[in-house]
């Protein structure tokens, strides 16, 4: 299965922006569907964006929907998961998934737990 290592996290000011970065190794990153996820102290993990292989299809979740955008780069094996009008309530660390039965069964497989994952990056939101 392909590693993933997040990075791009950091301090920001409510209002401000942050673009979070996920870069992958192993075969065929372009064949799996991609996501990102988060989860803050004591709190269930919460899917916010996925992506299909071609970058054609993506889905948010609502909460998120208009200050997220996910996108791909299959010629350098990366995801991208831009914030803006960031709230103190999107402090978590974010993590960038990967599943080859694509962003669907991605997103299943996250609130099971059993997804493929990284280490994470945290983002802290000040207000």
């Amino acid at each position: 299965q392909l590693r993933l290592v997040e990075s791009g996290g950091g301090s920001v000011e409510a209002g401000g922006s942050v673009t979070v970065s996920c870069v992958a190794s192993g075969p065929r990153f372009s064949l799996h569907g991609m996501g990102w996820f988060r989860q803050a102290p004591g709190k269930e993990r919460e899917n916010l964006a996925t992506i299909s292989w071609n970058g054609g299809e993506t889905w948010y979740r609502e909460s998120v929907r208009g200050r997220v955008n996910i996108s791909r780069d299959n010629t350098k094996n990366a995801v991208y998961l831009k914030i803006d009008n960031l709230k103190p309530e999107d402090t978590a660390v974010y993590y960038c998934a990967a599943d080859s039965r694509g962003p669907e069964a991605l997103r299943v497989a996250v609130m099971r737990g059993d997804g493929n994952w990284g280490q994470g990056t945290q983002v802290t939101v000040s207000s």
